[in-house]
């Protein structure tokens, strides 16, 4: 069945465009906006867009490949210390120091080549948290390379704005990076009267 235009309406952006998207359906704001912060699964399940951390595939990791550039090129041009900070940030890995040194100003041709280069620098982890290291580490190169918190903060700056008075907001997050950033922002526009809780 699905919905009709007159229900649904669909557009191509980030949570950036939230005003160009509120503009281009002739709203001032929203009485409700819930934002899923939430990777699409069929995306990383797909070996060709090199999400994945147990398929062969190129290191690209763009969500929109027409855009941007693939987190091979990032790894081939970083320098250790903007390795470390990257992924301290972006996913709090604990041995972000120990990786950078290694996996920085390499080309890594595919997804698998990086997981091995991974495990072997931190061989000495057990397997449980080895696994933990890889998906930490793909995720910060992942969001590294979408501009994933940029987009987020610039979301977060334009929501008062985009929501008419009174209306509801909620944001669904996934991971520690994501959850400061929202939690910091609501906590910020309490204290200056533009939230309430309900």
């Amino acid at each position: 069945l699905g919905f009709g235009p007159e229900v649904f309406t669909a557009h191509r952006s980030n949570f950036a465009g939230l005003p160009q998207v509120l503009v281009a359906n002739g709203l001032i704001g929203a009485d409700v906006i819930l934002a899923d912060l939430g990777v699409s699964s069929m995306q990383l399940d797909d070996p060709g867009r090199g999400f994945s951390t147990k398929f062969e595939g190129p290191l690209d990791m763009r969500m929109n490949p027409q855009r941007g550039q693939p987190a091979s090129a990032l790894l081939a041009r970083i320098r250790p210390e903007a390795l470390a900070q990257l992924l301290e940030a972006n996913a709090d890995e604990p041995a972000a120091a120990r990786l950078s040194v290694v996996l920085a100003g390499r080309n890594f041709a595919s997804t698998l080549e990086l997981v091995r280069s991974i495990r072997a620098t931190i061989s000495t982890q057990r397997k449980e948290d080895s696994d933990l290291t890889v998906r930490r580490v793909f995720q910060a190169l992942r969001i590294a390379v979408n501009e994933e918190f940029s987009a987020l903060e610039t979301f977060l700056r334009n929501l008062p704005a985009g929501l008419n008075p009174g209306g509801r907001v909620a944001i669904l997050t996934f991971h520690s990076g994501e959850d400061r950033r929202v939690k910091q922002a609501f906590a910020a526009g309490w204290r200056e009267g533009v939230y309430a809780e309900i």
